[in-house]
């Protein structure tokens, strides 16, 4: 390897639960309105429309105890989803196969600055700033396939100081795991180390700091963390 003229950045990793080896993060995909009930609330048609997908960056993935409020928002809002990671990938990938390029998975949180979302899609601007922010997909440890299968039905919920949020079912989404990588690889070549966020349930709403969050995706795992 060739000396860089900067420090190189260090790599992005998640923990793998019952493991030292970490998962090394390449790309964070997520899917928008993959819940019909969540399409509802925010004011669109929940049929099947072709999906539509936005990212984050990789270094916005994060485990800890906490979430930083950020900046330049006063309206942030939690989003629980059921997190993909890779391990294989490819472009036009069939249905049939695209389970077969998943390592394993875990819960995490989209947060949003919903403010300025709303702002953005009235100016028809791209959603950057108010999806792709410092510590704005914190993640619970991986669990890799290979010991829990892939999760196609179960409880996916999310608390705020002990009140319960979002409640959904994983059987609920408009697209099922297997057909986001597939639609996915028609946009981009998948890699190894992708994550893809599968979308959120109803619920959404506002944080302040002081709030303790708790969100899990059943046989999957949990997270729980304190707004700051």
């Amino acid at each position: 390897m060739r000396a860089t003229v900067i420090p190189a950045p260090q790599p992005v990793l998640l923990d793998v639960e019952g493991e030292t080896e970490q998962f090394p993060v390449r790309r964070v995909y997520c899917v928008g309105r993959n819940y019909a009930d969540h399409a509802i609330e925010m004011g669109h048609d929940p049929s099947r429309e072709p999906p539509f997908f936005f990212q984050k960056n990789a270094d916005n993935l994060y485990h800890g105890e906490t979430f930083p409020y950020p900046p330049v928002s006063s309206d942030v809002h939690f989003e629980v989803e059921l997190v993909m990671a890779l391990s294989g990938g490819g472009a036009d990938i069939p249905v049939e196969e695209a389970l077969s390029k998943v390592y394993g998975y875990g819960i995490g949180i989209d947060f949003t600055r919903r403010d300025v979302q709303d702002k953005a899609k009235k100016m028809s601007r791209p959603w950057e700033a108010a999806k792709a922010f410092e510590h704005s997909a914190p993640v619970s440890a991986l669990v890799p396939a290979a010991k829990i299968g892939h999760p196609q039905e179960g409880a996916i919920w999310l608390e705020v100081n002990g009140e319960r949020k979002q409640s959904g079912n994983l059987n609920q989404m408009i697209w099922k795991l297997p057909e986001i990588i597939a639609e996915l690889s028609k946009l981009f070549v998948l890699a190894p180390g992708d994550v893809i966020m599968t979308g959120t349930p109803a619920g959404v709403g506002p944080i302040v700091k002081g709030d303790t969050i708790t969100c899990s995706a059943e046989g999957v795992g949990k997270l729980s963390l304190t707004v700051v």
